[in-house]
Protein backbone atom coordinates (compact mmCIF):
# COMPACT_ATOMS: atom_id res chain seq x y z
CA UNK A 1 0.00 0.00 0.00
CA UNK A 2 0.90 3.35 -0.71
CA UNK A 3 2.07 6.04 2.12
CA UNK A 4 -1.20 7.65 3.11
CA UNK A 5 -0.41 11.25 2.93
CA UNK A 6 -2.71 12.79 -0.10
CA UNK A 7 -4.03 15.88 -1.69
CA UNK A 8 -7.18 16.28 -3.08
CA UNK A 9 -8.20 18.30 -5.17
CA UNK A 10 -11.89 19.52 -5.28
CA UNK A 11 -12.20 20.85 -9.35
CA UNK A 12 -15.54 21.53 -8.86
CA UNK A 13 -14.87 23.88 -5.74
CA UNK A 14 -12.32 25.53 -7.55
CA UNK A 15 -14.88 26.68 -10.32
CA UNK A 16 -17.61 27.39 -7.87
CA UNK A 17 -15.13 29.83 -6.41
CA UNK A 18 -14.13 31.36 -10.00
CA UNK A 19 -18.09 31.68 -10.57
CA UNK A 20 -18.17 33.13 -7.12
CA UNK A 21 -15.43 35.77 -7.35
CA UNK A 22 -17.69 36.84 -10.85
CA UNK A 23 -20.75 37.53 -8.71
CA UNK A 24 -18.59 39.95 -6.77
CA UNK A 25 -17.77 41.72 -9.70
CA UNK A 26 -20.81 40.72 -12.36
CA UNK A 27 -19.21 43.72 -14.94
CA UNK A 28 -15.80 42.99 -15.12
CA UNK A 29 -13.68 39.97 -16.79
CA UNK A 30 -11.91 37.54 -13.93
CA UNK A 31 -8.37 37.08 -14.88
CA UNK A 32 -7.37 33.75 -12.73
CA UNK A 33 -4.19 33.46 -10.68
CA UNK A 34 -3.11 30.34 -11.18
CA UNK A 35 0.45 31.11 -10.51
CA UNK A 36 3.16 28.53 -8.31
CA UNK A 37 1.15 25.52 -9.38
CA UNK A 38 -2.42 27.75 -9.11
CA UNK A 39 -1.04 27.43 -5.34
CA UNK A 40 0.02 24.21 -5.12
CA UNK A 41 -3.24 23.05 -6.48
CA UNK A 42 -1.96 21.93 -9.96
CA UNK A 43 -1.93 24.18 -13.26
CA UNK A 44 -2.61 22.17 -15.61
CA UNK A 45 -5.57 20.61 -14.12
CA UNK A 46 -7.13 23.85 -12.82
CA UNK A 47 -6.80 25.40 -16.19
CA UNK A 48 -8.71 22.50 -18.04
CA UNK A 49 -11.04 22.83 -15.30
CA UNK A 50 -11.21 26.68 -15.71
CA UNK A 51 -10.70 26.65 -19.47
CA UNK A 52 -14.32 27.29 -20.58
CA UNK A 53 -15.27 29.91 -17.99
CA UNK A 54 -12.18 31.82 -17.05
CA UNK A 55 -11.57 34.95 -19.55
CA UNK A 56 -7.56 34.67 -18.83
CA UNK A 57 -4.99 33.66 -16.88
CA UNK A 58 -2.40 34.85 -14.44
CA UNK A 59 1.03 33.13 -14.08
CA UNK A 60 4.46 34.30 -12.94
CA UNK A 61 6.56 33.67 -15.71
CA UNK A 62 6.45 32.21 -19.33
CA UNK A 63 8.53 28.88 -18.00
CA UNK A 64 3.96 28.55 -16.38
CA UNK A 65 2.63 29.65 -19.70
CA UNK A 66 4.53 27.42 -21.57
CA UNK A 67 3.32 24.57 -19.41
CA UNK A 68 -0.35 25.51 -19.70
CA UNK A 69 0.16 25.94 -23.40
CA UNK A 70 2.00 22.48 -24.26
CA UNK A 71 -1.26 20.94 -22.07
CA UNK A 72 -3.83 22.92 -24.86
CA UNK A 73 -5.00 25.64 -22.77
CA UNK A 74 -5.46 28.44 -25.34
CA UNK A 75 -7.12 31.02 -23.24
CA UNK A 76 -5.16 34.58 -22.76
CA UNK A 77 -2.28 34.10 -20.54
CA UNK A 78 -0.77 37.46 -18.44
CA UNK A 79 3.22 37.39 -17.27
CA UNK A 80 2.55 38.82 -14.19
CA UNK A 81 6.31 39.52 -13.78
CA UNK A 82 6.61 40.29 -17.24
CA UNK A 83 9.49 39.14 -18.86
CA UNK A 84 13.17 39.02 -18.18
CA UNK A 85 15.48 38.80 -21.42
CA UNK A 86 14.94 39.15 -25.17
CA UNK A 87 15.03 35.56 -25.90
CA UNK A 88 11.38 34.99 -24.21
CA UNK A 89 10.14 38.10 -26.75
CA UNK A 90 9.76 35.66 -30.19
CA UNK A 91 8.32 32.72 -27.71
CA UNK A 92 5.89 35.62 -25.86
CA UNK A 93 4.81 36.14 -29.61
CA UNK A 94 4.64 32.84 -30.88
CA UNK A 95 2.59 31.75 -27.92
CA UNK A 96 0.22 34.57 -27.80
CA UNK A 97 1.43 35.32 -24.12
CA UNK A 98 0.50 39.08 -22.45
CA UNK A 99 3.55 40.59 -20.32
CA UNK A 100 3.29 43.64 -17.50
CA UNK A 101 5.71 45.79 -18.57
CA UNK A 102 6.84 47.53 -15.36
CA UNK A 103 10.39 48.57 -16.10
CA UNK A 104 12.19 50.79 -18.44
CA UNK A 105 14.83 47.90 -19.14
CA UNK A 106 11.96 45.94 -20.51
CA UNK A 107 10.66 48.84 -23.02
CA UNK A 108 14.28 48.61 -24.11
CA UNK A 109 14.59 45.32 -24.81
CA UNK A 110 10.86 45.65 -27.00
CA UNK A 111 12.50 48.52 -28.73
CA UNK A 112 15.49 46.94 -29.67
CA UNK A 113 13.47 43.55 -30.43
CA UNK A 114 10.13 44.16 -31.36
CA UNK A 115 11.35 46.45 -35.05
CA UNK A 116 13.50 43.27 -36.12
CA UNK A 117 10.96 40.45 -35.99
CA UNK A 118 9.27 39.19 -39.12
CA UNK A 119 6.67 37.33 -36.61
CA UNK A 120 2.92 38.81 -37.88
CA UNK A 121 1.76 38.56 -34.29
CA UNK A 122 0.73 41.51 -32.39
CA UNK A 123 2.51 41.58 -29.04
CA UNK A 124 -0.48 42.23 -26.50
CA UNK A 125 0.70 43.95 -23.03
CA UNK A 126 -0.47 44.86 -19.94
CA UNK A 127 0.76 48.04 -17.92
CA UNK A 128 1.91 48.48 -14.44
CA UNK A 129 1.73 51.44 -12.53
CA UNK A 130 3.13 51.35 -8.98
CA UNK A 131 0.50 53.35 -7.00
CA UNK A 132 1.96 52.23 -3.74
CA UNK A 133 3.16 48.82 -3.45
CA UNK A 134 6.36 49.54 -4.45
CA UNK A 135 7.37 46.54 -5.25
CA UNK A 136 6.69 46.95 -9.29
CA UNK A 137 5.50 49.30 -12.22
CA UNK A 138 6.68 52.68 -12.82
CA UNK A 139 6.39 55.04 -10.63
CA UNK A 140 3.48 57.61 -11.26
CA UNK A 141 5.87 60.61 -12.75
CA UNK A 142 7.16 57.92 -15.38
CA UNK A 143 3.66 56.00 -16.32
CA UNK A 144 2.99 58.86 -19.26
CA UNK A 145 6.36 58.76 -20.78
CA UNK A 146 6.10 54.74 -20.42
CA UNK A 147 3.00 54.87 -22.33
CA UNK A 148 4.37 57.34 -24.74
CA UNK A 149 6.96 54.96 -25.42
CA UNK A 150 4.65 51.68 -25.83
CA UNK A 151 2.78 53.27 -28.16
CA UNK A 152 5.69 54.19 -30.39
CA UNK A 153 5.91 50.06 -31.13
CA UNK A 154 3.99 47.32 -32.70
CA UNK A 155 2.29 46.31 -29.10
CA UNK A 156 -1.38 46.86 -27.82
CA UNK A 157 -1.69 48.02 -24.46
CA UNK A 158 -4.72 45.89 -23.33
CA UNK A 159 -4.97 48.41 -20.31
CA UNK A 160 -3.27 49.30 -16.67
CA UNK A 161 -2.40 47.25 -14.03
CA UNK A 162 -1.62 47.55 -10.20
CA UNK A 163 -1.48 46.13 -7.16
CA UNK A 164 -3.25 46.88 -3.87
CA UNK A 165 -0.75 46.62 -0.78
CA UNK A 166 -3.51 46.33 1.90
CA UNK A 167 -6.94 45.14 0.65
CA UNK A 168 -7.31 42.84 3.73
CA UNK A 169 -7.13 45.81 5.87
CA UNK A 170 -11.01 46.06 5.69
CA UNK A 171 -10.66 50.10 7.54
CA UNK A 172 -6.95 50.67 6.57
CA UNK A 173 -7.75 53.82 3.81
CA UNK A 174 -4.31 53.10 1.64
CA UNK A 175 -6.26 50.89 -1.16
CA UNK A 176 -9.12 53.68 -1.49
CA UNK A 177 -5.77 55.94 -1.93
CA UNK A 178 -4.08 53.49 -4.48
CA UNK A 179 -7.62 53.51 -6.23
CA UNK A 180 -8.04 56.72 -6.73
CA UNK A 181 -4.08 57.22 -8.49
CA UNK A 182 -4.84 54.38 -10.42
CA UNK A 183 -8.07 55.31 -11.81
CA UNK A 184 -6.74 58.82 -12.50
CA UNK A 185 -3.78 57.55 -14.66
CA UNK A 186 -6.10 55.25 -16.27
CA UNK A 187 -8.41 58.11 -16.99
CA UNK A 188 -5.88 59.87 -18.47
CA UNK A 189 -4.27 57.64 -20.71
CA UNK A 190 -8.18 56.39 -21.48
CA UNK A 191 -7.07 52.42 -20.37
CA UNK A 192 -9.08 49.93 -18.49
CA UNK A 193 -7.90 48.68 -15.48
CA UNK A 194 -6.92 45.72 -14.12
CA UNK A 195 -6.68 45.99 -9.89
CA UNK A 196 -8.28 43.73 -7.73
CA UNK A 197 -6.62 40.39 -6.38
CA UNK A 198 -8.55 38.33 -3.95
CA UNK A 199 -9.25 40.51 -1.24
CA UNK A 200 -10.40 43.58 -3.05
CA UNK A 201 -12.82 41.35 -5.04
CA UNK A 202 -14.37 40.12 -2.23
CA UNK A 203 -14.29 43.52 -0.04
CA UNK A 204 -13.43 46.49 -2.24
CA UNK A 205 -16.23 46.83 -4.92
CA UNK A 206 -15.65 50.22 -6.18
CA UNK A 207 -11.96 48.81 -7.13
CA UNK A 208 -13.39 45.91 -9.89
CA UNK A 209 -13.14 48.27 -12.80
CA UNK A 210 -12.71 46.39 -16.27
CA UNK A 211 -10.77 43.36 -14.79
CA UNK A 212 -10.50 41.32 -11.35
CA UNK A 213 -7.06 39.05 -10.51
CA UNK A 214 -8.75 36.47 -8.36
CA UNK A 215 -5.93 34.26 -6.61
CA UNK A 216 -6.22 32.78 -3.15
CA UNK A 217 -10.11 33.16 -3.24
CA UNK A 218 -10.16 30.35 -5.87
CA UNK A 219 -8.58 27.60 -3.92
CA UNK A 220 -11.44 28.19 -0.86
CA UNK A 221 -9.46 30.42 0.99
CA UNK A 222 -10.45 33.81 2.39
CA UNK A 223 -8.08 36.68 2.55
CA UNK A 224 -10.65 38.78 4.69
CA UNK A 225 -12.34 37.82 7.82
CA UNK A 226 -14.31 34.61 7.28
CA UNK A 227 -17.66 36.61 8.71
CA UNK A 228 -17.10 39.21 6.06
CA UNK A 229 -16.39 37.20 2.98
CA UNK A 230 -19.91 38.31 0.97
CA UNK A 231 -19.73 34.93 -1.19
CA UNK A 232 -19.57 31.43 -0.05
CA UNK A 233 -16.00 29.81 -0.75
CA UNK A 234 -15.40 26.14 -0.93
CA UNK A 235 -11.90 24.76 -0.02
CA UNK A 236 -9.83 23.43 -2.97
CA UNK A 237 -7.45 21.36 -1.12
CA UNK A 238 -8.25 18.46 1.16
CA UNK A 239 -4.75 17.26 2.59
CA UNK A 240 -4.79 13.87 3.89
CA UNK A 241 -3.25 11.11 5.97
CA UNK A 242 -3.73 8.73 8.16
CA UNK A 243 -3.17 7.33 12.05
CA UNK A 244 -0.27 4.64 11.60
CA UNK A 245 0.75 4.51 15.09
CA UNK A 246 -1.79 5.16 18.93
CA UNK A 247 0.18 4.38 21.95
CA UNK A 248 -0.81 4.82 25.85
CA UNK A 249 1.80 6.77 27.63
CA UNK A 250 2.20 7.34 31.48
CA UNK A 251 2.00 10.79 32.91
CA UNK A 252 5.29 12.93 32.17
CA UNK A 253 6.40 11.41 28.70
CA UNK A 254 7.86 13.33 26.40
CA UNK A 255 6.88 13.14 22.89
CA UNK A 256 8.87 14.15 19.55
CA UNK A 257 12.31 15.84 19.19
CA UNK A 258 13.57 17.84 21.87
CA UNK A 259 10.75 16.68 24.23
CA UNK A 260 9.08 19.61 23.74
CA UNK A 261 5.55 18.17 24.82
CA UNK A 262 5.46 15.93 28.27
CA UNK A 263 1.94 14.33 29.08
CA UNK A 264 0.38 16.15 32.19
CA UNK A 265 -1.50 12.75 32.95
CA UNK A 266 -2.27 9.27 31.01
CA UNK A 267 -2.59 9.42 27.87
CA UNK A 268 -2.84 8.34 24.30
CA UNK A 269 -0.89 9.58 21.36
CA UNK A 270 -1.52 9.22 17.61
CA UNK A 271 0.86 9.37 14.86
CA UNK A 272 0.42 10.71 11.46
CA UNK A 273 2.32 10.59 8.07
CA UNK A 274 2.18 13.86 7.55
CA UNK A 275 5.82 16.18 8.05
CA UNK A 276 7.39 18.93 6.79
CA UNK A 277 8.95 17.09 4.03
CA UNK A 278 5.55 17.23 2.80
CA UNK A 279 4.46 20.57 3.35
CA UNK A 280 3.12 20.46 6.38
CA UNK A 281 4.50 23.51 8.85
CA UNK A 282 7.24 22.70 10.89
CA UNK A 283 6.83 25.55 12.63
CA UNK A 284 3.09 24.61 13.51
CA UNK A 285 3.09 24.52 17.78
CA UNK A 286 1.62 21.95 19.86
CA UNK A 287 -2.79 23.11 20.24
CA UNK A 288 -2.54 23.21 16.34
CA UNK A 289 -5.84 21.87 15.06
CA UNK A 290 -6.07 18.53 12.94
CA UNK A 291 -9.28 16.76 12.17
CA UNK A 292 -9.88 13.02 12.97
CA UNK A 293 -12.58 11.95 10.18
CA UNK A 294 -14.33 9.21 11.98
CA UNK A 295 -14.29 11.22 15.11
CA UNK A 296 -15.69 14.38 13.04
CA UNK A 297 -13.69 16.42 15.13
CA UNK A 298 -10.59 18.19 16.12
CA UNK A 299 -7.66 17.08 18.20
CA UNK A 300 -4.35 18.66 18.98
CA UNK A 301 -1.16 18.75 17.21
CA UNK A 302 1.71 18.13 19.95
CA UNK A 303 5.38 18.38 19.87
CA UNK A 304 7.65 18.92 17.37
CA UNK A 305 6.38 18.49 13.59
CA UNK A 306 9.33 16.46 12.09
CA UNK A 307 10.34 15.35 8.36
CA UNK A 308 7.56 12.24 7.73
CA UNK A 309 5.34 12.67 10.91
CA UNK A 310 3.32 14.53 13.29
CA UNK A 311 2.01 13.54 16.72
CA UNK A 312 -1.65 14.27 17.87
CA UNK A 313 -3.08 13.97 21.47
CA UNK A 314 -6.20 11.22 21.11
CA UNK A 315 -6.51 10.67 25.13
CA UNK A 316 -10.18 12.09 24.57
CA UNK A 317 -11.23 9.76 21.87
CA UNK A 318 -10.49 5.89 23.03
CA UNK A 319 -11.93 4.82 20.04
CA UNK A 320 -9.02 6.15 17.59
CA UNK A 321 -7.25 3.35 16.15
CA UNK A 322 -4.68 3.17 12.84
CA UNK A 323 -5.62 3.57 10.01
CA UNK A 324 -7.98 6.56 10.92
CA UNK A 325 -8.52 9.30 8.16
CA UNK A 326 -6.65 12.77 9.77
CA UNK A 327 -7.50 15.79 7.66
CA UNK A 328 -4.89 18.32 7.54
CA UNK A 329 -6.97 21.09 6.31
CA UNK A 330 -9.79 21.28 4.06
CA UNK A 331 -13.74 21.30 4.13
CA UNK A 332 -13.72 20.45 7.47
CA UNK A 333 -10.60 22.34 9.00
CA UNK A 334 -10.21 25.53 6.97
CA UNK A 335 -6.85 25.95 6.23
CA UNK A 336 -7.22 29.57 7.49
CA UNK A 337 -7.56 28.40 11.16
CA UNK A 338 -3.93 26.35 10.58
CA UNK A 339 -2.55 28.95 9.45
CA UNK A 340 -3.29 31.16 12.15
CA UNK A 341 -2.42 28.53 14.89
CA UNK A 342 1.56 28.05 12.53
CA UNK A 343 1.61 31.83 12.86
CA UNK A 344 1.15 31.28 8.59
CA UNK A 345 -0.92 32.23 5.55
CA UNK A 346 -2.80 30.14 3.29
CA UNK A 347 -0.97 31.01 0.47
CA UNK A 348 2.61 29.91 2.38
CA UNK A 349 0.87 26.66 3.15
CA UNK A 350 -0.87 25.51 0.05
CA UNK A 351 2.29 26.60 -2.13
CA UNK A 352 4.86 24.28 0.03
CA UNK A 353 2.56 21.19 -0.25
CA UNK A 354 5.60 18.88 -2.11
CA UNK A 355 5.68 16.83 -5.06
CA UNK A 356 5.94 13.45 -2.82
CA UNK A 357 2.12 14.03 -1.95
CA UNK A 358 0.18 12.62 -5.05
CA UNK A 359 -2.47 14.82 -6.11
CA UNK A 360 -5.88 13.65 -6.85
CA UNK A 361 -8.35 15.42 -9.01
CA UNK A 362 -12.76 15.49 -8.92
CA UNK A 363 -15.19 17.01 -9.32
Amino acid sequence: MARPAQAHIDLDAILANYRAAKVCAPQARAMAIIKANAYGHGAVAVAHALAEQADAFGVACIEEALELRAAGIKQPICLLEGFFSAEEIPLMLQHQLIPAIHHAAQLALLAQYLPLCTQKTQLKVWLKLDSGMHRLGFAPEDIANAYQDLTALPVQVLGLMTHFARADELTCPYTQTQWQLTQQWAQSLNLALCCANSPATLAWPSTHADWIRPGIMLYGATPIPEAQTPVQLRAGMRLISQLISVRDLAAGEGVGYGQTFVTSQPSRIGVVAMGYADGYPRHAPSGTPVYLEKLGACVPLIGRVSMDMLAVDLSTYAQAQVGDTVELWGPHLPINQVAEAAQSIAYELLTKVTARVPRYYHY
